[in-house]
């Protein structure tokens, strides 16, 4: 029978104000309460990550973060290998390119006269613009790009991708993808035509009769090898949505592949998110509710943070720059760009 004594066993610490590191006010607001604790147990967790052997750390984007000023952190955050696999909605790998191509999001307000933006060409994202016409040259770069490739080739979105990211690099458009190409990190979107993307292969089908496949059985069955050939895996989840179970099917067909007797769910999990469990969504749901699928480990270090990625992904960024320059043992994937 646990005792008082058991359950009373770890003060709250009081956070005073002084001069210290990101790191370590961190470290400080793990060990007090609610989302501040969790936001400091997510940077804990991602940095024990960086840390580990044999450990392959997937990362799942969604929501709208390349036009908020966050996309450079995810393109650091591939540099320096804290992240191996790469899933994303198509927007977030495709808007960071407005920016790569030398243009600009501006600050504006989500009371805005929409009808006024409008006529104006401006398109909005929250309290976020945009210029339309610029909109349009990142949509024509993707177009530049898939009217080299074969009329009716099929591609996996990684294929497809790594294709596009040396697209971008040839050309010094330093881009998520391109950062993705140099540093061997293989990026997914089963999503990908939501987007940019879908515009620009369906004006490439109209203009010039090109059609360019994409096939996510394969996309399913490539994340599956990588999952197959870890030793362990890790995730961290930046909202939910489609690349989220993405990831997490990819342990599940990993098992069913191997018999389906024993399941071989990732060991490391942390996500931030700003939907709730409560409605059923899979965007929202906990890492616990994870362990009955099979997907996170009953003994998994995990943390969900309920927060605004906006606000958390730059602190923990920054705190993990301050623990270490780069990931100490990253996996080679090399092998995934033979298949």
């Amino acid at each position: 029978m646990v005792s008082k004594k058991d359950v009373l066993s770890k003060p709250v610490a009081t956070i005073e104000v002084g001069k210290k590191s990101i790191s370590r006010l961190l470290e400080e607001m793990s060990q007090t309460g609610f989302q501040g604790k969790k936001l400091g147990e997510v940077a804990s967790i991602w940095a024990d990550m960086a840390k580990q052997k044999d450990l392959t750390v997937f990362i799942g984007l969604t929501g709208s973060l390349s036009t908020t000023g966050q996309w450079k952190i995810i393109r650091w955050l591939v540099e320096k290998r804290y992240v191996d696999v790469i899933v994303s909605t198509g927007a977030n790998i495709s808007e960071d390119i407005l920016e790569a191509l030398g243009y600009h999001y501006y600050q504006g307000t989500w009371l805005a006269d929409d009808e006024e933006l409008l006529r104006l060409k401006v398109d909005r994202f929250y309290d976020v613009y945009a210029d339309e016409m610029q909109y349009r040259k990142l949509e024509n770069t993707i177009y530049r790009f898939a009217n080299t490739l074969k009329d009716g080739q099929t591609y996996s979105t990684r294929e497809f991708l790594h294709g596009f990211g040396r697209f971008l690099s040839e050309k010094r458009i330093d881009s998520i993808v391109a950062a993705a190409y140099r540093a061997g990190v293989p990026v997914y979107s089963p999503g990908l035509i939501d987007s940019g993307y879908g515009v620009a292969l369906s004006l490439l089908k109209r203009d010039k009769g090109k059609l360019i496949r994409l096939d996510q059985t394969k996309d399913m069955e490539e994340l599956a090898q990588i999952a197959d050939r870890s030793k362990r895996t890790g995730v961290v989840y930046l909202g939910g949505g489609v690349p989220k179970d993405t990831i997490q099917l990819s342990t599940i067909i990993k098992s069913l592949a191997q018999g389906g007797e024993e399941e071989t769910p990732h060991e490391y999990a942390i996500q931030i998110t700003a939907d709730s469990p409560q409605w059923g969504g899979l965007s929202g749901c906990t890492l616990e509710e994870a362990i009955s699928w099979g997907k996170i480990s009953s003994r998994a270090k995990k943390a969900t943070l309920y927060a605004d990625i906006t606000l958390a992904l730059p602190i923990v960024a920054h705190a993990l720059n301050e623990s270490a320059d780069k990931r100490s043992y990253p996996p080679d994937l090399g092998w995934v760009f033979k298949l």
